[in-house]
């Protein structure tokens, strides 16, 4: 029987203009950048806070980094970390990393001092760029771990009318680098000759585990141009018609996760767009941000930020169809409220899918197509594949597990052979571990996450994160974290513990553990003791039991 995914049928939804399949060029990364300083050199690539850097000026700084980061040991191949939030320094790093041929490895900085070691010793981290106030965390670990290669920076010196930072102000280290300074002092134009195959990796984005064990999605060269290419291309029609003084890019989310590297860094360059930096998600500053400019090309979000904008009493200051030309939000379901909201102000936004397996890429809403509670149909050159248990393609509208296949899926994980095997089949299928159906059009519902991740405010969140943190304490016998249904998170994470008996721990020592261990949105909102938790006869923690018995409540309420 032939499958009923084979013919990629849902290329019909797509946009006019809107390619089903491309050609990739096979050359490093950066030359996304390259081309973008080739094609408009003049044009503002860059606006922190009013403080504006071209494109060509933008090149010429990652150039001299790249040099710097060579000339400091950095070889091919090497691993260097990003700890910062968004700003130019961190669109410099990215850049300037890959030209020198060295991986990035993406570091919250929200992340505790445990999160950050871990990361450090499983990627054999050699440099680090991060920021002064910063620098007390992560001092104690590269003396430890003997990074040898640390720049520190300060987002006051990519501001409007800056003084560059002195040393002293930064906390640097004996043999630390200074991050502006070296980029005045070096004064190498050209990128290093350094021998970059498409094959070879380029990002390492860290992810949960079915043990809990973060696993460090590693994605190629050629994963990261084909990123470039599609995201541009899947809305070429918008790019192609809106002029060039409009082309601006909101970045406020995230850019340590791939999510914001592709969405923002890589679609401004590709598409040769001015992006507007905010280090932080704060209402208020992006309503400030959103008046600067009469229109926006792109704002890439999470339904958190659109919710906290349209329930915000601001939300009456704009002409919303006017301002923004394309909204595309993932990470986590919108609800149908939040929908008819942007509907009562003629803002559409468009649902997608992806992972950090896949460069955030996979599912996405054709343009003026969408379907609520739809995430949309599978990107350009994504093979898709719903399947049941004995890995079988189930028939059009009934549930299956998502399997993919396509330029931007991951090559493996980083030194783990036994989780890539276990998630990538010999012929090259991602199982994603996510069930879905597909309707008649090719649109794809989300309907369950077997891996029990939780998404509140459009953070990925690993329950057994938390559980590990808990059952540190001896008071806790056993542990659960699970998502609960949150109006304006989503999702917010509620903890079950089973105590000793006779305990006297309190759930505000447990929060408090929680706090010194986990990044501030991973820590429990919600607690519950129970004298006994759900499991398998084999051990397995039935979450989806204490999370149905959540969910039921809310329907109550």
């Amino acid at each position: 029987m032939s499958s009923p995914y084979e013919s990629r049928f849902w290329t019909k939804t797509y946009n006019w203009k809107t390619p089903t399949t491309m050609r990739y060029p096979l050359t490093p990364a950066y030359y996304v950048l390259r081309d973008a300083c080739v094609y408009q050199p003049d044009k503002t690539a860059i606006d922190f806070y009013g403080a504006k850097i071209t494109f060509d000026e933008l090149y010429l700084k990652v150039t001299r980094l790249a040099n710097v980061l060579v000339e400091n040991g950095i070889k091919h191949g090497d691993r260097v970390g990003i700890l910062l939030p968004n700003c130019p320094q961190f669109v410099i790093s990215f850049w300037s990393i890959l030209m020198a041929g060295g991986v990035i490895v993406n570091l919250n900085p929200l992340y505790t001092s445990d999160e950050l070691e871990f990361s450090f010793k499983d990627s054999g981290l050699t440099g680090l760029v991060t920021y002064d106030a910063l620098v007390p965390l992560v001092k104690p670990l590269a003396e430890k771990l003997n990074i040898s290669t640390v720049l520190v920076t300060s987002l006051a010196d990519f501001m409007p009318s800056a003084t560059i930072s002195t040393d002293e102000a930064l906390g640097l280290q004996p043999g630390w680098l200074h991050f502006s300074k070296v980029l005045e002092t070096d004064k190498r134009w050209a990128p290093p000759q350094i021998n970059i195959k498409h094959s070879d990796p380029a990002v390492i984005q860290y992810t949960g585990g079915t043990t809990g064990t973060p696993k460090g999605a590693t994605l190629s060269q050629f994963n990261i141009t084909a990123a470039a290419y599609q995201v541009v291309m899947w809305c070429i029609e918008m790019v192609d018609n809106e002029p060039t003084e409009i082309q601006n890019l909101l970045a406020v989310i995230p850019m340590c996760h791939v999510y914001g590297e592709v969405c923002c860094i890589l679609y401004a360059a590709r598409a040769q767009m001015t992006m507007v930096i905010l280090p932080r998600y704060l209402p208020d500053e992006v309503f400030d941000t959103l008046e600067r400019y009469d229109q926006w090309a792109y704002f890439p979000a999470v339904p958190t930020m659109l919710q906290a904008l349209f329930y915000n009493p601001r939300v009456e200051e704009i002409d919303w169809h006017r301002k923004m030309v394309y909204c595309g939000t993932g990470a986590a379901p919108a609800t149908l409220a939040l929908y008819q909201k942007c509907r009562d102000y003629d803002f559409n936004f468009y649902e997608g899918y992806g992972m950090s397996e896949t460069c955030a890429m996979a599912i996405s809403t054709p343009g003026g197509r969408p379907k609520v509670g739809s995430v949309g149909v599978p990107y350009i050159d994504m093979e898709l594949r719903l399947v049941d248990d004995n890995g079988n393609d189930v028939p059009l509208g009934e549930r299956g597990e998502i399997w993919m296949r396509g330029a931007t899926v991951m090559t493996g994980y980083w030194d783990n052979p036994e989780e890539t095997a276990n998630t990538i089949t010999e012929d090259g299928w991602l199982k994603t571990g996510d069930v879905a159906y597909m309707d008649e059009d090719g649109y794809i519902f989300i309907v369950d996450r077997t891996k029990d991740m939780i998404i509140a405010g459009g953070y990925n969140i690993y329950p057994r994160d938390v559980d590990e943190v808990l059952l540190q304490h001896p008071d806790v016998v056993d542990a659960m974290a699970v998502g609960v249904p949150h109006e304006y998170r989503g999702e917010t994470v509620k903890a079950f513990v089973q105590l000793k008996p006779g305990a006297t721990v309190t759930f505000e020592e447990l929060e408090a553990l929680c706090r010194e261990k986990l990044a501030a949105y991973k820590v429990p909102k919600l607690w519950e003791a129970r004298s006994e938790l759900p499991r398998t006869n084999t051990g397995k923690a039935l979450r989806r039991i204490l999370r149905e018995e959540e969910v039921a409540k809310a329907q109550k309420s």
